[in-house]
This record gives structure tokens, sequence and C-alpha cells, in this order.
């Protein structure tokens, strides 16, 4: 990591333990429309998608899923905040980066993120944060680490992604951007960790950003 300028994380699963907020909040949706609570695949998709790629996934009817778009529109995320967990030792992980890497974030998550950064003090602990909504092709294409490339003016060597779905890996290979695979040694990554504070060893002696 002689050169590494840039370290980037996905949000869900990694950042945040938001599966309870991701259950809750699709099946308030389907419940909505009568349909049935999500199963286990289900639940695991739309856990690392964007919210139109799961609605597409969770509604097959055309009109049944631009009314579920609808109805998304008119819900107050804020109400499931509290079904959120941040990852113990990101904050710390974050303040000690301050001043040794860019920190970025490339997420799936829509118009949700602004809302879940403010609500935990983190706003002001990223210097980049890219979301579906501000890229042409969301993850599993590279386009999120591309812009995030871009914005800093690196190399992809110069940058290190933070994952935890094949979602995230494939986008990492797409990017040729070193992989960190967190809490799942199922997936192909340059480094694997189990505590977010186990980064620090990654990165070890930072150069001055």
């Amino acid at each position: 990591m002689m050169d590494l300028r840039v370290v980037a994380f996905d949000c869900d699963g990694v950042m945040f333990d938001t599966l309870d907020a991701n259950r809750h909040y699709y099946n308030h949706i389907l419940q909505r429309f009568g349909c049935p609570p999500m199963d286990a695949a289900q639940l695991g998709f739309v856990h690392s998608h964007t919210v139109q790629e799961a609605l597409e996934h969770l509604f097959a009817d055309e009109a049944m899923r631009q009314a579920a778009h609808d109805f998304r529109k008119t819900i107050d995320y804020r109400g499931f905040l509290k079904l959120l967990t941040i990852e113990p030792g990101l904050v710390e992980l974050l303040d000690w980066m301050r001043g040794k890497f860019h920190t970025a974030i490339a997420t799936n998550r829509t118009d949700t993120m602004k809302h879940l950064l403010r609500e935990f003090g983190l706003s002001e602990r990223f210097d980049l944060v890219v979301t579906s909504l501000d890229v042409q092709r969301p993850k599993p294409f590279p386009d999120p680490l591309f812009k995030i490339l871009a914005h800093f003016r690196v190399e992809p060597h110069q940058a290190l992604f933070v994952g935890d779905s094949e979602v995230d890996a494939g986008t990492a290979r797409a990017a040729a951007v070193p992989f960190v695979a967190y809490r799942n040694p199922e997936l192909e990554a340059r480094y694997h960790i189990n505590q977010l504070k186990d980064l620090q060893a990654v990165l070890g002696t930072p150069h001055a950003r």
C-alpha cells in the first residue's frame, strides 16, 4: 500500500447493520399492496441492490411496481433509522484516517443516504459520497468507483474498496480497484477483515495525502 490515497466504503453491511431496517422498509411496501413479507432470498437481493432493482425484483407486474415506486416516495425513511446499527469502530477508524487518506462511499442507496449520514453524525467525515443517483450505472458496474477515482485524480491501485457482497466484489474487479472483504470469507479479495479496526493494519503507515 505504498501509494494508497483513497479508501471507499460500501454502506449496508459495512458501515451499518441495515438488514433489519431493509427488511421492515420493503415489507412495509409489500404490505401496502397486499403482498407477503420477503423470504430470505428476496431480503438478500434487496440488501445489496438499488431500490429500483429491488422493486423490480419484488413486483413482477409493471403497474404495481410503478405504484410501489410512487408509494415509496411518500415514506419518511427517518422512521426506519432507529432500526440501523452503526458498525463498531467506524467513527474511530474514520477519525484516524482523517488527514491520511481521502474517504468516500460507494453505495446503491439513493435519497436515503443523506438522512442516514446526518442522523449518525457522519456527513463531515467523508470527502465524497456516491449513490446510485450519481452515476449512470450503479454497482456492480464500475461507475461509482470510476467517479471516485476521477474526483480524487488517482489510479485504481491508489484506492481500496471495502465491501461485504458479491456486488461489491464485482464492482471492485470491474474498476481494477483492490478489494477488502468485510466479514465475508467467501468473497475473492486482496484482504479479508472481520472488524473495521482491522483495516488500520491493512492501511499500514500512510503517507500524508
